[in-house]
């Protein structure tokens, strides 16, 4: 028997098979094989139609069972991720009233600062551990004050991946899980913050009704198993936003452990059970995928936009350059670079640095020494360095980290980049070799809380390596404490 899980990205869709006795991931695959469109009318917007993501998971499903020889009748639960902070919303006939605004769109940032200004930071943080800022909430604000017409029509909001439970099941829910990527739960009350949709006028019939995140949240009708092959009455039993799934299929659930993912940009997603922040802008909070009202197991998130974009910036603008040249000729170079600082942050205004556009700097070049494998080493420390200026700021948050998790992908394809993490923070890196997908299809097999022996099969399956603190850390700390300065130097020029 077979466990589904699938990813619902706004880049593509992707459906994995684990096997449910063992744990072992069987094959993943993505639809549709480009990109997916994103549709952009104005400057800021980002939109897409959510019937393609339906479409795009149908195939994606019948795919992975033709390539893997799986039969699709063997499938006995489905999880969901998806991707964070969009605004689905249906009419009473269950039908799409307008696209979905996606996590990237920012036409809601004015309506979100705006309420936490006139509600207050005191109540916004104590009770939402967020500014309402550009989510789902002040989504459908921005629908009900643009677009009256269509808010007048709409049934029920959803987040991305309520809408694929509905459309495989038939049943319109959502999680409390859900609803804080919304920015739509209450800690204090442990309840929707409907006080803010009525700040915002927004009826609060429109929230779809609570179900526990691990759980039997619907089953797969006549209707779904024509469209994608499935069997009726197959449960969807779990769903989670992408980055707190990222978490999960790291095997990161308890305070002090947090799951880092250094693509294009990247994340530091860190576990706490002390719901006290003072941090309303750099970091966001969400309800771990774990949290109960007994167990408030909250999700810190600090986004790095600057991160492997910077390295592939400099492999895109080198002659017959990859990847691995670029690693073999950066490890020639000493710890530090011999004084380069690269500050990594160009792709656009850092919420760690409180939303400044600094872009990327290259500091201390000696013309006369410094050589393209001290930019290649100096590029991957600027990075972790970014890295390491986040985890301050979480420490300093009530969120210091005592385990480090994170995918065999990416910038920890780098000795250079993970040693340098590792190192400074003073902590072991555990690689894991899985994806969010897979994550989703054991998850649903979590069923009553039965969350150690999930985590036992992760370790068994998945865990690749480990990096060790190395014990040179004195030149680590040098460098970075050169890169700090110079970056506080730019800071304060701005």
């Amino acid at each position: 028997m077979y466990c589904l899980g699938l990813d619902i990205g706004s880049s593509s869709v992707k459906a994995a098979l684990v096997e449910v006795k063992s744990g072992k991931s069987i094959l993943s695959v993505h639809e549709p094989k480009n990109e997916m469109n994103i549709i952009s009318l104005n400057n800021d917007w980002a939109e897409q139609d959510p019937n393609m993501w339906w479409e795009h998971t149908c195939n994606a499903i019948k795919r992975v069972c033709k390539e893997s020889h799986v039969d699709s009748k063997k499938i006995t639960s489905i999880g969901i991720s998806y991707q964070m902070h969009g605004l689905v919303i249906i009419d009473k006939d269950g039908e799409i009233l307008r696209n979905s605004i996606i996590w990237c769109d920012s036409r809601a940032v004015n309506i979100g600062v705006e309420a936490f200004s006139q509600i207050g930071e005191e109540k916004c943080m104590s009770r939402l551990l967020n500014s309402p800022g550009n989510f789902t909430a002040s989504k459908l604000k921005w629908v009900k004050d643009n677009e009256p017409e269509v808010y007048e029509k709409v049934y029920k909001y959803m987040l991305p991946g309520d809408y694929i439970a509905y459309k495989l099941t038939g049943e319109i829910n959502t999680t409390r899980n859900g609803l804080s990527e919304g920015i739509i739960w209450d800690y204090k009350e442990n309840k929707p913050a409907n006080w803010l949709l009525e700040y915002y006028g927004i009826d609060t019939n429109l929230t779809p009704d609570l179900i526990d995140n691990f759980s039997v949240q619907g089953k797969t009708n006549s209707i779904s198993s024509k469209e994608t092959g499935l069997a009726i009455n197959v449960p969807v039993t779990y769903r989670a936003g992408d980055q707190p799934n990222n978490a999960l299929s790291l095997n990161v659930f308890n305070p002090g452990e947090a799951a880092l993912s250094g693509g294009t940009s990247g994340v530091i997603y860190s576990i706490t059970d002390n719901l006290n922040s003072k941090e309303s802008s750099r970091i966001n909070h969400f309800a771990h995928v774990n949290y109960t009202e007994n167990l408030k197991c909250i999700g810190k998130l600090l986004c790095i936009n600057g991160a492997g974009i910077q390295y592939r910036w400099l492999r895109n603008h080198s002659i017959d350059a990859s990847y691995e040249k670029m690693n073999e000729m950066a490890s020639k170079i000493s710890v530090g670079s011999d004084g380069i600082s690269v500050i990594p942050f160009g792709n656009g205004a850092e919420r760690m640095l409180n939303n400044k556009n600094i872009g990327t700097q290259i500091c201390n070049i000696n013309l006369n020494k410094h050589s393209h494998g001290h930019l290649y080493r100096s590029s991957l420390e600027g990075i972790a360095f970014s890295f390491i200026y986040g985890a301050e700021i979480l420490k300093n948050d009530n969120s210091p980290i005592s385990v480090l998790r994170a995918g065999n992908d990416n910038l920890f394809r780098s000795k250079i980049f993970a040693n340098t993490v590792a190192t400074l923070i003073g902590r072991e890196i555990e690689i894991y070799n899985t994806t969010g997908a897979f994550g989703a299809a054991r998850a649903s097999a979590i069923l009553n809380g039965h969350i150690e022996n999930f985590r036992k099969k992760i370790t068994k399956n998945d865990h690749v390596m480990t990096f060790l603190p190395l014990k040179n850390k004195s030149e680590y700390e040098d460098a970075y404490l050169r890169w700090k300065k110079d970056l506080e130097g730019i800071l304060n020029n701005k």
